[in-house]
């Protein structure tokens, strides 16, 4: 039987970067003409849209409680709707469930239902 030594091993300082912003070590470096630096981005352009304005009262308001289908939301919505039936009765609850995939907004009729005949809307997320 024969024991081979080894006397050469791996460094823990291959691979380390020793220069902020250098790519590490046998990583290959800039593109040959390029300066290494990401391309300069244009400033994002403001969004054409805003939030609705903030209510001064819910009193005698409809206000829709949409579950997502998200685990959990809706246990939430149904706790939600029995605050406010306890703290807030002349608040119109209306609770939906959002059609679709959970994760995208694939739901055209809620939203135009709730632009039409709702004040406000909370959109549940719960996990």
């Amino acid at each position: 039987m024969s024991v081979e030594i080894r006397y050469s091993v791996l460094s823990p300082e291959d691979g380390v970067q020793k220069i902020f912003g250098a790519p590490p070590p046998n990583m290959g470096g800039p593109r040959p003409g390029t300066s290494g630096q990401p391309p300069k981005m244009p400033p994002p352009t403001p969004l054409s849209y805003s939030l609705a304005k903030r209510l001064s009262t819910l009193d005698n308001k409809t206000l829709y409680l949409v579950d997502t289908g998200y685990g959990g939301s809706y246990r939430f919505m149904q706790q939600l709707q029995k605050w406010f039936h306890e703290h807030m009765p002349s608040v119109n609850i209306i609770r939906k469930r959002k059609t679709g995939h959970v994760f995208t907004d694939d739901t055209t009729d809620l939203w135009e239902e709730i632009k039409n005949k709702g004040d406000a809307v909370v959109l549940g997320v719960a996990g």
